[in-house]
This record gives structure tokens, C-alpha cells and sequence, in this order.
């Protein structure tokens, strides 16, 4: 289902802002915000008349005089005093009219489990969890007429529904959440040559979301480029189908003996400038669409770090979490049976990623070794004492925090003082908040799937400490303030709506929607710093864009993985040991080769360099033209 953004969103910066906030708050999918809604029930199945709302957009429906007349009837009894109307409802025997209630704060929380869509050409409201609609699923949120006690709420006899309840608990029995659909939307380009390019892949896989997002990003900022030379347009058609797909099966028995089987991907994007390298994740999110994301976004971060390579991706939909060791190394050597003839020094380097940590990778390690039959040094991320140097983990939290300190640097501040907000608290944002705190900033939050915590006191390293044995034990966040008095922690919230002078996204992709950003716009958030990869939804980097918030693109700022992953390469060959001291060195280094080459490619094709849009172009500008090259100079491959 493809949306044009010009009936989406905000005309202005910050028009609507209060409406959008309620409506992104409490999940309600809301087409435009402040149109009046029917939430009206009748005894029986659904009001015939329902589907006139024009909520969605549907098609118009003719209405029938008799519903005419009772349309019109109901708006006369709405214009009544209050005791005139209660005198009409008391002496009419008839069944209850459709009332229309306008959006409000006040019933909004009522409505957080339901949204819109049209079923047979009738706009209706469906329940979140299963999906259906029907008396027990559309209720008026001033229940029943009547004595207000006899009243019952829309929400209460929504949970007493048997469909909800049938629902629920096949969620619970899977222990996965049921989510909808999200729609895509597709920006409007400037340029009819780019906007075949995105015709193209939208065509192709129309059903791979977050595919199409990371190709529409790169779209938009290489139009100037695209503008310029048509050349590109060819390039660009090759580089957005990757080179290589795999998808397989990875069967495999847990400690109870029971037989599961997962799905494996791996996706070579591309190899022109040199062997790939890019990350394994095992996520329940994990999918096609996915892997081809993260696949083409490695590629370009790649190609714009010091380091020429190509770029992969991949992984499966396996959760690790709960799992014993013994039940992690069966999987993880059935995933690496059937995927290492397409692994080597020369072919793909696989790397961590969410869900893949020391434990995992040394397993899938060990399985190639035997497979393959000889020990090569082609992983990163294993154990230090047999593989890799010294800062390895740390490497892409604490480069996220040079790219930050250059950046300030540029607009002559510094570190030192300043509030900053994080999400996530997997290995990236445990490592930026201790380079932070190494800087002088006050770190003040952190994040899981549950909610956030903040501490106003800002973390330390004894409290650094505090959190990872926390997190170790597969224990809540909420436990820290049992500890921490000054500390609190925030179910089903995200920390953007805290005070900030910086923010660093440090959790999943898209993770920042539309109401996020309008938070840390209003929370005096000046910069974000992009540690996972797309954490930005299109509406949100819209929002982010016209409130100059300059964003640091992971492509950049997150390169520092990369880095490290080539150091580990160099430290084997050589036979030589990185210190911290010297790791931290050449890490900073590539940092800045990283951040003034993304400035260079802005302020070559017109962009400010203190506008919010320089780094996101110009760092898939100066990616694309290196891929570019190397594309023309080896033809038609």
C-alpha cells in the first residue's frame, strides 16, 4: 500500500504538533489529524451509515434519504442544550443515534488498541490485537446512555470481548506481538530521472519496507549528483539489486530435544570495491527485507570509511535471548553448515551485530574452521586471547562519540557539560556512555523494549558498571532505582522527550517516529547521532530537517566498526598487538577522514555545511561516487 506523503504528515514545521503527539502517542492510526471520527455503536452488527466517515479517504458512498434524515436529525439533537438532549434521549424509544466526537486528550487512551481501514469500501475501526471489528470492538467512549455508574468504558468491554480475548491468547502462546502493516511512503522527488531509479524498486519488492526506505534516502540526497551526470542513473539501478541472495533453512534441536527451524539470510550487495564485510544479526524482526536493508546501507558505509570494501548483511530470525549455551551452539553451527562456502578472506567477512556477540561468533567460528579446514582471519569480534584487537567492542560506541566531538568541534564547543540522551543499552550504548562520561557530558538515560531510565544525576562509571551486571543477569532497567533514588524508570516510553543538548539513537532502525522527533525538537535536542542503522522514520528526519537538527547518518558516524574490524585484519597479518592507546589513535583518525570526507561531498554539490542535510547527503554522496568509479572502470559486472 503506497502513500504519497503530501497527504501525510505536517504541512509545516510544527503544524499540528499537539494533535500528532496524541495521535503517535497512543498508536492510533490516524490518516489526518483532526477529523472528526464516528465511534458510535448500534445494537446488533456495525451501522450501515459508518462507512460516510471520511476518515480515511475511502470512496464516497451515497447515502440514502433515510439516512439522510437521520443524520441530520442527530446533528439537530447535538446543537441542544445538555438537559434538552438528555429530555430527547428519555423520550425517544428508538435505538441510539451515531454520535461524532472530535479527537481529544480526554478519550484518547481509550482508543490506543484500535485503528482505521477500509473493509468492502467502508471505513471502519479494527481492534489492534485481532484484528476484527464489530459491536464488541467500536464502543462510545462515553458509554452507555444512561446513569453514568451504569456506564462501561470502550476499552473494558473491549477486553471482554471473546475475539480479543481468543487473540491474546494466541500472543501470548507465541510471545510475539501481532503488528500491522505499516504502509509505505514515497516522497516526492524533484527530478523525474531520480524518481525512476525508486519506480524501479518499488516495483520489484513492493512488500520490503525497509528496503525501499534506505533506497529513497539515498535517492533524495544524490539528486544534485544524478542531476549533473545521467551516467549515475544506470549505476545506481545496478547498485540497488544486490549481487547475491541467500536465503536457506537453519533446522536445529534444543536441549529438550525438540526440532525448531529458523530462516537464514545472507545478502552480498556488492563487491566492486573489494571483498564484503558486514554484520550478522539474530533478531525475531529478522526478514528479506531487512537483511537487503542493512546489505545496502554496509555498502555505502564501506565504501566512505578509509577501508575499500564491499558491503553484506545478514542473519536470521533465531532469538538468542533465553537460549543455553548449548541450544545457541547448535544453531549457530547449523546456520554456519550451509552458509560458509560463500564466507572467506576473499569472498565475505561476516562481523556482530544485534543479537550476535563473543559468544555467538566464536560458536559460528569454530563450525567454519572445521568446515572450511583452515583457521583464517576472516571474523571479527571473537575472543581476544585467539583473534582480534584490543578494543574491538567498544570501537563503534566510542567512534560515535568522536564523530560527535567533531562535529562540536566545528561550531568551536565542546563535550564537556553537555546533557545527552541514549537509547539502547546493548554494547554500543554502555560504550558511548563511558566515552561520554571520558569527555566531561552528562549521559542521563538509557533504554529497552519495555521503557526507558533516566537518571538526572547523570551515570558514572560505578554506575556504568552497575547497569551491565543488570543486564547480565537478564534483569529489568527498573531495578537501577531501587538503587538510585534520583533515578526513574518509564514504561512503554522512549527518553526523547527528556531535556537534552545531544541525542544518540543507539537501539534499532526506526526507532525515532514522527512524535519522537517533535520531543527532542522541544526537549532543545541540537544534534542526533545516528549509532544504529535508519533510526529515523521518513516523517521523523522531515521534522528533524526543518527544526535544523543536524544529524550525524550512521553511515558516518558509525563507521567506527569498520575501523576495527580492518585493524583486527592488520594486527593478524603483522603479528602486531594494538594498545588502547594506539587503537583509540587510529580510530580517531579514520573518524575524521570519515567526517571530512561527508562534508567535502556536501559543500561540492551546494550544501552549507552548517545545514542539517550536509552530513546525511554528503556522506552517501562521497560513498556513491567511490562505488561509482569502481563500477565504471570494471563494466557491466
Amino acid at each position: 500500500m503506497l502513500l504519497r506523503s503530501s497527504g501525510v504528515g505536517m504541512n509545516s514545521a510544527m503544524d499540528d504538533i499537539n494533535l500528532i503527539q496524541e495521535a503517535q502517542r497512543n498508536h492510533l492510526v490516524v490518516r489526518e489529524i483532526g477529523e472528526e471520527i464516528d465511534l458510535e455503536i448500534g445494537p446488533g452488527d456495525d451501522d450501515p451509515s459508518f462507512g460516510n466517515t471520511t476518515l480515511i479517504g475511502g470512496p464516497p458512498r451515497e447515502s440514502s434519504t433515510e439516512e439522510h434524515d437521520e443524520s441530520k436529525q442527530t446533528r439537530m439533537v447535538s446543537q441542544l442544550p445538555n438537559n434538552s438532549q438528555d429530555m430527547s434521549n428519555n423520550q425517544s424509544g428508538k435505538r441510539k443515534k451515531k454520535v461524532v466526537k472530535r479527537w481529544r486528550e480526554e478519550w484518547a487512551d481509550t482508543y490506543k488498541w484500535a485503528y482505521v481501514d477500509v473493509k468492502d469500501g467502508t471505513a471502519r475501526i479494527f481492534c489492534s490485537v485481532c484484528r476484527e471489528y464489530g459491536r464488541k470492538h467500536r464502543r462510545n467512549p462515553y458509554g452507555n446512555e444512561g446513569s453514568r455508574n451504569m456506564q462501561m468504558s470502550a476499552l473494558e468491554e473491549h477486553n471482554n470481548s471473546l475475539l480479543h480475548k481468543e487473540a491474546l491468547r494466541l500472543q501470548m502462546a507465541s510471545k510475539d506481538k501481532i503488528i500491522i502493516d505499516k504502509p509505505v511512503y514515497v516522497k516526492a522527488l524533484m527530478s523525474k530521472t531520480a524518481g525512476s531509479i525508486l519506480e524501479v524498486t518499488l516495483k520489484r519488492d513492493p512488500h520490503e519496507a525497509e528496503f525501499i526506505q534506505v533506497v529513497q534516502e539515498a535517492v533524495h540526497a544524490l539528486e544534485r549528483v544524478i542531476a549533473k551526470n545521467s551516467h549515475y542513473v544506470s549505476i545506481m539501478e545496478r547498485l540497488v539489486e544486490p549481487e547475491r541472495t541467500i536465503v536457506f533453512r537453519v533446522p536445529w534441536v534444543d536441549d529438550r530435544g525438540e526440532t525448531h527451524v529458523n530462516r537464514g539470510f545472507r545478502v552480498q550487495f556488492n563487491q566492486s570495491m573489494g571483498p564484503c564485510r558486514g554484520g550478522i544479526r539474530f533478531h525475531p524482526s529478522m526478514n528479506l527485507s531487512i537483511a537487503k536493508f542493512l546489505g545496502f546501507e554496509q555498502t555505502l558505509k564501506n565504501a566512505l570509511s578509509p577501508y575499500k570494501l564491499g558491503g553484506a548483511a545478514g542473519g536470521s530470525d533465531f532469538d538468542p535471548k533465553g537460549k543455553s549455551d548449548n541450544e545457541v551452539m547448535q544453531f549457530c553451527q547449523s546456520f554456519m553448515s550451509e552458509m560458509y562456502r560463500y564466507l572467506g578472506p576473499d569472498k565475505d567477512l561476516p562481523s556482530e551485530e544485534m543479537g550476535v556477540g563473543t559468544r555467538e561468533m566464536g560458536y559460528l567460528f569454530g563450525q567454519y574452521r572445521r568446515l572450511a579446514g583452515q583457521f583464517q582471519g576472516s571474523f571479527t569480534g571473537p575472543r581476544i586471547f585467539w583473534s582480534g584487537s584490543s578494543l574491538r567492542p567498544e570501537a563503534t560506541g566510542y567512534g560515535l562519540v568522536f564523530f560527535a566531538h567533531l562535529i562540536l568541534a566545528d561550531m568551536n564547543k565542546e563535550l564537556k557539560g553537555l546533557r545527552c540522551v541514549v537509547s539502547g543499552s546493548g554494547k554500543i550504548a554502555m560504550h558511548v556512555l563511558e566515552k561520554l562520561i571520558a569527555y566531561g557530558a552528562v549521559p542521563i538515560s538509557v533504554s529497552d523494549s519495555r521503557g526507558y531510565l533516566v537518571d538526572e544525576d547523570g551515570f558514572d562509571y560505578m554506575k556504568i558498571s552497575f547497569l551491565r551486571d543488570i543486564k547480565a543477569q537478564h534483569r529489568s532497567l527498573r531495578d537501577y532505582s531501587k538503587t538510585y533514588a534520583r533515578s526513574k524508570y518509564f514504561d512503554e516510553a522512549k527518553p526523547w522527550s527528556e531535556r537534552c543538548d545531544l541525542a544518540f539513537a543507539c537501539a534499532s532502525q526506526n526507532e525515532i517516529d514522527q512524535s519522537d522527533a517533535i520531543n527532542l525538537v522541544n526537549s532543545g535536542c541540537r544534534i542526533l547521532v545516528e549509532g544504529s542503522n535508519m533510526p529515523c522514520t521518513p516523517d521523523a528526519a522531515d521534522v528533524l530537517r526543518k527544526a535544523s537538527v543536524l544529524v550525524a547518518p550512521a553511515m558516518a558516524a558509525g563507521a567506527g566498526g569498520v575501523v576495527a574490524g580492518e585493524l583486527e585484519l592488520n594486527h593478524e597479518c603483522s603479528l602486531l598487538h594494538w594498545s588502547p592507546e594506539d587503537f583509540e589513535s587510529k580510530l580517531q583518525e579514520a573518524m575524521k577522514q570519515t567526517y571530512q570526507r561527508a562534508i567535502k561531498a556536501a559543500t561540492d554539490f551546494g550544501y552549507q555545511k552548517e545545514s542539517p542535510e550536509a552530513l546525511v547527503h554528503g556522506s552517501v554522496i562521497s560513498a556513491f561516487l567511490t562505488i561509482a568509479q569502481a563500477m565504471t572502470d570494471q563494466g557491466c559486472v
